[in-house]
Order: C-alpha cells, then structure tokens, then sequence
C-alpha cells in the first residue's frame, strides 16, 4: 500500500455523518434450529409452495451460506460481501449512504450504463459527466476525472467506471483503475462495475479491495450465470463499507426463491455449466462482429469485451427496423452521447445471431 493509502481516513468519513449513527431496524432474530412464533408468520404455507424453506416465513437477511458461496466464487472474504437484488440496488445503497443531497455529486463516464446518473438523481445528488473519448477507443479519461473531483462545487463522493463498459463494451486496463483508485484515496470512492467481466477473461477488480479501501466492486448474476429473472447482485468492499450498507439494505431483500435458485446455481458443476456457456458467447461475439463488419450497411464495429456489440451503421434507424421485421429487437442508443449511428446488439445463440446478420445484409 503506498504512502497516499497508509495516510488516508477511512473511507466512512465520506458517508453522510448522520447514517454512522443510524440504528438499523431489528428483524426477526434468525434461529432456524427453533419454531418460529415470533415474526407474525402464518404457520402454514400455501399451495404451490416449490421453495425448501417455505414461502410463509422470512427469508434470512442478507443469507449467510450464499453470502460463502459468492464470497469463493469472487475470491474475497464473506465480511466484504454484500447481496442485493441485482447491481442495481448496490448503486442505489452506494448514493444514499455516501451523498448529500444538495452538495455532494457522482462522476460518471458516458456513454455509460444509466442508472448511476438515476440513482444519484433520486437522491438529489449533483451528476458530474466526464466523457470517455472516443478517438482514443472510449478509453477512460482519467485526468478530466481527477481534475472534476478536485473542484470546489459539489464534492465528489463516488466515481462510477464500468468495465467492460456499457454499451461501448471496452475494457479498462487495470493498471489504470489502479492509480485512479489511489488517486482518489481519501476523497472519493472508486465503484467499478463488473456486470460483464466473465465474458473479458480479465481478472476482478474485487481482489485489490483489501489494500484499496476506497475501491468497491459491483457483481451481478444476470449476464454470465443467465439469473437476471433472479436480481442477484453483490457488492464487494471493505467490511466497514459493507456493514454501513447492511443499516440501509431491506431487512429481506431476497426472496427465498432467489436464495434458493442462486445457492443451486453456484454449485461447482453449474460454475463448469455458466463458463462453457460463456466460452460460447465470446465465440459468437467473434463470429457475429466479423459477419457485421462485412456488410455493406455497417461502418464500424467496436471492439468488445462483453456479450454485445456497439455497431456504428450507415443508416442506424433502417438498420433497427430491418432488425425488428426479422423478428428481432436490438438496443437503440443513439440518444446517448456520441452514439447517434449506433446501435446496441446483445450476442445471441448462433441461429439468432445468423438471423440477424440475415435481416442486415439486406441494406445497403
């Protein structure tokens, strides 16, 4: 750890002051080897009920032997995992525990995935854009970054990086987020978004947050373990960020199908079953961006790291409605910033990606 880190507070002295001291609401007590009567749970479950615990009583808060399981799969420890429903809710948690509504301010790179802005605007918080640049393959623009979290108005309290990032689908070196992070120490936080990491190859971010304690990671189930009907998402930090977030997360934030469904999903030989599915899509994604990059209609495709193409067209309207005729939908973008030819194309199975290039190669 270098000299910036060692010097630096803790990272609770970015949180809003009064939520130090907030007194979490008391759940139930969780004592499964006991006869529950005293939740105000109806004792009987109802027809239909699939689930191992039943659906008539609580679910653990924040589920200890999921919470392992995650733990391993990302290889941090359990006292620096938190679950949600999906990432969604960690960057929701993330803005209202550290930002001041009226002062404080987030940093986001656009085109990025939205919901940093959203949450922070719920909030009431300030959103700051640093634009990546996009002569240089959207590469993150660290010294704009830094020089915003240095100005006097709205004091930046996190800086949201996705990587590989959404919908541009490039990946940011590590070494970069690196020294952003110990840039940031004692600042801002660093919350780097993995949503699409398995389909890189690339290492997490998560296991540099043991000596970066102003670094927090957000993981998701949705995209390579295909749980996105699930919302199962983890927050990665240290374990005094975490137990900051756990005063704010619902008491019972999964459902027991969620917990169940993750738990069996995470067994070893359905990890084996989500990475050969993953090796799959990083074959089509190749495939699919050669065949795009031939057709006539197409001008550019962007290199990828994730399980989509940003794919620039001649004509990105015609190109869209030519994809729904033929049965399929990909994602307009073009309202984002620098985006106004493009389009968003998820990788699909090899018959739908077929289709698609099908439906394109009809334009000119």
């Amino acid at each position: 750890m270098n000299a910036s880190l060692r010097a630096a507070p803790s990272p609770l002295a970015l949180a809003r002051p009064e939520l130090l001291e907030l007194k979490p609401y008391e759940h139930a007590a969780w004592e499964p080897q006991l006869e529950r009567l005293h939740a105000n749970e109806l004792p009987w479950r109802p027809s239909g009920d699939p689930t191992l615990a039943g659906l008539n009583r609580y679910p653990e808060p924040q589920p200890r032997l999921l919470i392992e399981r995650l733990a391993a799969l990302y290889g941090v420890e359990p006292s620096e995992v938190l679950v949600g429903r999906g990432s969604d809710e960690a960057i929701d948690l993330l803005t209202r525990a550290f930002c001041r509504a009226g002062t404080d301010a987030v940093v986001v790179c656009p085109p990025t995935f939205g919901m940093y802005a959203v949450a922070a605007r719920i909030q009431g918080a300030a959103v700051a854009r640093v634009p990546l640049l996009a002569e240089r393959g959207f590469a993150l623009d660290v010294a704009g970054i830094l020089e915003r979290c240095s100005a006097p108005a709205s004091p930046v309290k996190l800086v949201y990086v996705c990587t590989p990032n959404n919908p541009t689908g490039n990946l940011v070196p590590e070494r970069v987020l690196l020294e952003l992070a110990e840039s940031l120490a004692g600042r801002a936080l660093l919350v780097i978004d993995e949503a699409y990491l398995e389909f890189s190859g690339a290492p997490s971010m998560a296991r540099h947050v043991r000596t970066q304690p102003y670094l927090t990671v957000v993981r998701t189930l949705s995209k390579a373990f295909g749980l996105a009907g699930a919302r199962c998402g983890t927050l990665i930090a240290t374990p005094q960020i975490v137990a900051l977030l756990r005063k704010l997360i619902p008491p019972y934030a999964l459902t027991q199908p969620t917990i169940e469904t993750v738990r069996a999903a995470l067994a070893p030989e359905e990890v084996a079953a989500a990475d050969a599915r993953v090796a799959c899509v990083r074959t089509e994604r190749e495939r699919l961006a050669r065949s795009l990059a031939s057709l006539p209609a197409v001008t550019r495709v962007w290199p990828s790291a994730a399980n989509f193409l940003l794919v620039e067209f001649r004509d990105a309207a015609s190109a869209f409605a030519r994809a729904r005729a033929g049965g399929l939908l990909v994602r307009d973008v073009r309202t984002q910033p620098g985006l106004s030819r493009h389009l968003r194309i998820t990788v699909g199975s090899a018959e739908q990606n077929t289709r698609l290039i099908g439906a394109l190669g009809a334009l000119d």
